[in-house]
């Protein structure tokens, strides 16, 4: 890492591995100071670079992500934003980029000075607009290093409420909120559903968080209306999309991971086969070999013995 301006240009990017999901992460930590504010469906950073070591960032998160660069220049360096090319721009202070939901963000650079830049982190099912605007059902576009007078000048009163260093205001922030959030939606105003249907999949935000709640919860029941409730969808709209997203219905999605998650029980002896059964929500042995040979061909017991 610290080797980095002796490297070939392409430089170091930090992986999957350490790419935080919470807040933007930087390798080394200590490389920046960071002032933290949160109000309601909206977090914020204002992050100052303290040092001029080389360093990487990475976030892939279930918010929006809104970056604002107030001063921000490098000797060489590389920006990636998951859907568009990596940009090697030099300077790009005074510029925004937008993160979708559910997108890897990461990078590296060599700076040329000390970096500030704040970081907007947007649930998007917050309560923040009228439902009626039905903001957690949009897929906003991708967009690194570009320019929008009105949404930096909402990021930059909202900066200031992260500064300050007396009382901030809760009421003005959270109106600023709504206000960074209109601005938002009006960059893809082209892009607003006539109706709620979800033509095109789920959105990736939407995919990791039903995908993540079945895994955690592959022993329950799961109804498709606690599924579609969980990204903000109607039961109908949201097994179109799930199904288009994931090639099968979510009820044989979650069948289908119960029997993945079986076949590795199975492949230890710490468990009988009806002891597996019910760790994955068969509440009888019948109906378990029953899903279990229709989707693998052969019983449980048939293919924890080919496994020895």
């Amino acid at each position: 890492m610290h080797n980095m301006p002796g490297q070939s240009r392409a430089g170091p990017m930090m992986d999957d591995a350490r790419i935080s999901s919470g807040s933007v992460a930087f390798s080394p930590p200590e490389i920046v100071r960071r002032r933290h504010a949160e109000w309601r469906g909206l977090a914020a950073e204002s992050v100052d670079v303290i040092r001029s070591d080389p360093f990487e960032y990475g976030l892939r998160s279930s918010r929006h992500l809104l970056i604002a660069s107030e001063r921000a220049e490098r000797h060489e360096g590389e920006t990636l934003v998951e859907g568009l090319p990596r940009s090697t721009l030099r300077v790009f202070s005074r510029k925004l980029s937008f993160v979708p939901a559910g997108l890897r963000f990461a990078g590296w650079q060599s700076p040329r000075l000390l970096n500030s830049v704040s970081y907007f982190y947007i649930d998007p099912a917050a309560p923040l607009l009228d439902p009626a605007l039905r903001f957690a059902e949009r897929a906003p576009k991708p967009r690194l290093f570009f320019e929008d007078a009105a949404l930096w000048a909402t990021a930059a009163k909202l900066k200031a409420q992260i500064d300050a260093t007396g009382a901030r205001d809760a009421l003005y922030a959270e109106a600023l909120s709504v206000v960074l959030l209109h601005e938002l939606m009006r960059l893809d105003a082209g892009a607003v559903p006539s109706a709620p249907a979800v033509h095109g999949g789920l959105a990736p935000w939407r995919h990791k968080r039903v995908t993540d709640f079945i895994e955690e919860h592959l022993a329950e029941e799961l109804s498709l209306a606690t599924l579609a409730g969980l990204v903000r969808l109607s039961p109908f709209h949201f097994a179109r999309a799930f199904k288009q997203t994931l090639g099968t219905p979510p009820h044989r999605y979650h069948t289908q991971r119960r029997i993945e998650r079986a076949k590795t029980l199975l492949a230890g002896d710490a468990l009988s086969v009806t002891e597996i059964a019910l760790a994955v929500g068969f509440g009888e042995t019948s109906s378990f070999t029953a899903a279990f040979r229709r989707l693998t061909g052969r019983t449980p017991s048939a293919y924890r013995r080919a496994l020895l």
